[in-house]
């Protein structure tokens, strides 16, 4: 491979962008000069700070879903001869204008929204033999399309202790003294992936009752969830909901013995700073985004009409997530932890 710098067009979730560092590392792997810069949203930044492999992390100034078509020719322009190769992660039709704009000589990716054109090496996904999105990432790094899964480095993000103690010290916490259980009850896809927050609640009376602490996480948007659980627990949790910025968040999570978590971007986050997870699956599917760690339990019930994909339960009961019951989640918990009832 002889291309030395690359632009990743990468992703706009959390989790996804987390599970593109493994594309990173092979990238590395098969070319260890190649300098890799990142063009994302401007959330991402912290993440990508934390991810060796990045030298660099450009901010694309546009709204998810947003075409903008002025703003992406002129970053194209302003980027014009620095770069060898492009690889555009997200499927979309405008994630392909960028690098074209840019003049980039091979730009890289998959079929997606008919990008013949855009594209100058187009891969056209085989679902069988990249059956994780993660794979699909990583078999980009290659300079032909693959014939099988290539072997995956799981993402792992740096953490520093001057961040960690910043992190701390804005939000009047120390560093704990006893084991910290990290509950995250949201997922930004919507409510057909979130575990009802009555059940967060009584995971958390158990590892409260072993003497540890508990450590809310989410967006704004969450804090209906956590308020509930500090109320089913007699506000004894710490509620960070909305409170952090993901950098933050990222740097509290590492402090934590364990985490429970909804399939969200704070779950793969938290795989990625080598946390002992507990990950709840409700209507996505555990074999095609499951966080990469083997420190980590997947729990899913498998029902017939489940992983449906969708944000909402098209059937009205949420049978996927509502039957998995809390107990479940404590026997995971033993399992991974020291903590014993």
């Amino acid at each position: 491979m002889s291309d030395t710098r690359c632009l990743i067009v990468g992703p706009s979730w959390v989790g996804d962008m987390v599970m593109a560092q493994s594309l990173f590392k092979r990238l590395r792997r098969l070319n260890p000069d190649m300098a890799i810069d990142v063009v994302a949203p401007a959330w991402s930044e912290p993440l990508l700070a934390r991810m060796p492999e990045v030298r660099t992390s450009i901010v694309l100034p546009v709204g998810h879903g947003e075409l903008k078509l002025g703003t992406r020719w002129r970053l194209g322009r302003e980027l014009r001869g620095r770069y060898d190769r492009a690889i555009v992660l997200p499927n979309s039709l405008k994630s392909a204008l960028l690098p074209f704009f840019a003049g980039i000589p091979r730009c890289t990716g998959y079929v997606g929204e008919q990008r013949y054109g855009l594209l100058n090496d187009i891969r056209r996904l085989d679902k069988l033999a990249l059956p994780m999105t993660v794979q699909r990432y990583a078999a980009l790094a290659d300079d032909a399309p693959v014939r099988e899964a290539p072997a995956i480095d799981s993402p792992r993000l740096v953490i520093r202790d001057a961040e960690v103690d910043a992190a701390l010290s804005r939000l009047g916490l120390r560093r704990p003294d006893a084991p910290v259980l990290a509950l995250c009850p949201g997922a930004e896809y919507g409510p057909a992936k979130r575990w009802p927050a009555e059940y967060f609640a009584e995971v958390a009376d158990y590892w409260l009752h072993n003497q540890g602490q508990v450590w809310l996480f989410g967006s704004g948007k969450d804090q209906e969830a956590t308020a509930e659980i500090m109320r089913r627990t007699d506000g004894r949790c710490v509620d960070l909901a909305g409170k952090t910025k993901l950098a933050e968040a990222i740097d509290l999570l590492s402090l934590a013995e364990a985490v429970v978590s909804n399939d969200s971007g704070l779950m793969h986050v938290a795989a990625a700073v080598d946390r002992p997870v507990v990950a709840l699956y409700g209507s996505s599917d555990p074999g095609f985004t499951p966080p990469l760690s083997d420190r980590a339990q997947i729990l899913s019930l498998g029902l017939d009409c489940s992983p449906c994909f969708q944000r909402e339960c098209p059937l009205g009961h949420l049978d996927c997530l509502r039957k998995l019951m809390p107990s479940q989640v404590v026997g995971a918990l033993q399992r991974l932890t020291a903590v014993r009832a």
